[in-house]
């Protein structure tokens, strides 16, 4: 990774005291507290918002150190809660290319970025019409797994779900039929409604046709469903099965998606996932992107 130090850098360094400054802690879900001396988050709060370290955070505000990577970029934008044109904007000062719209690195609207700050106490992630995880709440990554830090097709869980099987563990065999037939009908909505210049949904599916033939099986059916709700059944490692309800909020142009769980009506889910915060702290076997996906200590990606 390069220095820095151009005026571009310091910049950076002056747009990212900006940003910080107009931020109120209630705004990101910290405590505002009675001795503040800034107006807007400290240093520091930035640094925990975006998984990094203080002096690093530090020296980027200074327009010194060295150059931030693009996941580094992607994790600030989401902690300031920028607009996509602030986020842009942001990799180009740090001279990185800014990335497609789709993809793990991609923007979060500023909007589901806040409520999914404000459900503390129930699962919740934000994901890509192509099934990729942006951002997960501790109890997504505790119930779930951590699924950040996957790229490429491997950063969407359709990919995962039909050429790892791993990615299944967390299902019943007996529901794996009715997942698949449901992550293909929603892939084909999603396809569909996205923009004819758009690769990344045609790049998946050449993809998934050429791995799986489970997969290309169903594509031939040409069922088109878009995903708004569910039942799931999971198997969890450490709480064992537990029964929950999916729900979908949509962003406007239907890219994005954020999803919370709550405990299905007539089981004893609600009382397994109230211990979802002590299993998080656990150390659970696997890492992210194979199997559940789960982390030691249930560390939760960036926000």
């Amino acid at each position: 990774m390069g220095g820095m130090g151009s005026v571009k850098y310091a910049e950076l360094g002056a747009f990212l005291r900006s940003r910080r400054a107009r931020i109120r802690p209630g705004d990101v879900g910290l405590p505002s507290g009675p001795r503040r001396r800034v107006p807007g988050l400290r240093r520091d709060e930035v640094a925990q918002l975006a998984g990094a370290s203080v002096d690093y955070y530090n020296e980027l505000e200074r327009g010194a150190g060295s150059q931030p990577s693009e996941q580094m970029i992607a994790a600030l934008a989401r902690a300031l809660r920028l607009t996509a044109d602030e986020r842009d904007h942001l990799y180009h000062l740090a001279d990185r290319p800014v990335p497609a719209r789709g993809g793990a690195a991609a923007h979060v609207h500023p909007g589901m970025l806040d409520l999914l700050g404000r459900l503390t106490a129930t699962p919740a992630q934000v994901i890509t019409d192509l099934h990729v995880v942006l951002v997960q709440n501790p109890l997504a990554v505790a119930l779930l797994g951590d699924q950040s830090g996957l790229r490429g097709h491997r950063a969407g869980f359709v990919y995962r779900w039909f050429t790892e099987p791993a990615a299944r563990d967390l299902y019943p065999e007996a529901d794996h039929d009715r997942q698949s037939r449901s992550l293909v009908a929603d892939l084909r909505a999603a396809a569909a409604r996205r923009d004819g210049k758009d690769t990344e949904a045609d790049s998946l599916i050449g993809a998934l046709l050429d791995a799986s033939p489970e997969f290309a099986a169903l594509w031939a059916e040409h069922d088109v469903a878009v995903r708004r709700e569910d039942r799931k059944r999971l198997l969890h490692p450490v709480l064992g099965p537990l029964e929950v309800n999916c729900l979908h909020l949509f962003s406007e142009d239907g890219r994005q998606r954020l999803l919370w769980f709550t405990p299905a009506v007539g089981t004893d889910s609600a009382g397994l996932l109230d211990l979802l915060a002590a299993v998080g702290t656990q150390a659970v076997a696997g890492p992210a992107g194979t199997g559940t996906g789960f982390t030691a200590g249930g560390r939760p990606s960036p926000p």
